[in-house]
């Protein structure tokens, strides 16, 4: 299998690398960085392991802001077959701007980049390299969602680019499998809800979590895999908690 990880750098992306870098059927891995090369960087989650993230022989790194179609169309360029593509891009805060508890706290400038960080780079994404997964065998296209973007689960309200930004994102991810019925009938595409988990995107609201709901990268990701794992055609384009349970729109 040939894999590639988008946002592999960050909290997810990295366990994603490191638990698919442990399959004996993954052959290779194209993982991606905003910034500094993870090559060079231990993170504290990996001491004492056996490698390192981006230290497996199967990973390479690519320098990669996926919310730049040019980049993202050199990329694609650069690829060759590929068997899953897992989408890891998101925010939810940045520098001073937490998400909205009510609607007069919108920022348009913070509000427009959720939707740039958190939705356009499956856009992208599908655009450039869906045409790297048309092959005669079963293919994966997964992005990160949240549970947060359900609208049928909304009860408490607020966080409203966030929401609507992730929101975005599913009904790109729906569309897709629709689109792909025909040009791609083996692959299945999924968004996902990683659960709350313990990386930078959550750690200004890990206070608020309760006891044995912060989980850790690593096991959020074992989750999705089994999610993954299990996707087929006739399931694509729905909404995938970590644990196995369809959430609704």
């Amino acid at each position: 299998m040939n894999i590639i990880v988008i946002a592999g750098s960050g909290g997810l992306g990295r366990a994603f690398v490191e638990a698919l870098a442990a399959r004996p059927e993954v052959r290779s891995i194209i993982a991606t960085h905003r910034r500094d090369n993870p090559t060079v960087q231990r993170d504290h989650a990996t001491q004492g392991q056996a490698s390192a993230v981006g230290l497996s022989e199967k990973c390479r790194w690519h320098q990669l802001d996926a919310t730049q179609e040019a980049q993202v169309a050199a990329f694609a360029e650069q690829c060759q077959e590929i068997d899953w593509l897992i989408n890891a891009a998101g925010m939810l805060h940045q520098g001073e701007y937490l998400p909205e508890k009510r609607i007069a706290q919108l920022d348009p400038e913070f509000a427009l980049e959720n939707f740039r960080t958190n939705t356009l780079p499956t856009m992208l994404l599908a655009r450039h390299l869906l045409p790297k997964m048309r092959h005669g065998r079963p293919a994966v296209f997964a992005s990160i969602s949240a549970r947060l973007a359900s609208i049928g689960e909304n009860g408490i309200g607020g966080w409203y680019s966030y929401r609507a930004s992730k929101a975005a994102l599913n009904q790109v991810i729906r569309t897709l499998s629709i689109e792909c019925r025909r040009t791609h009938p083996q692959l299945s595409l999924a968004a996902l809800h990683p659960g709350t988990t313990d990386t930078a995107l959550s750690k200004p609201f890990q206070r608020n979590v309760p006891d044995g709901q912060l989980f850790t990268p690593e096991y959020s990701v074992a989750s999705m895999l089994k999610v993954l794992d299990r996707l087929t055609p006739e399931t694509s384009g729905r909404f995938w908690s970590f644990d196995g349970t369809e959430l609704p729109w």
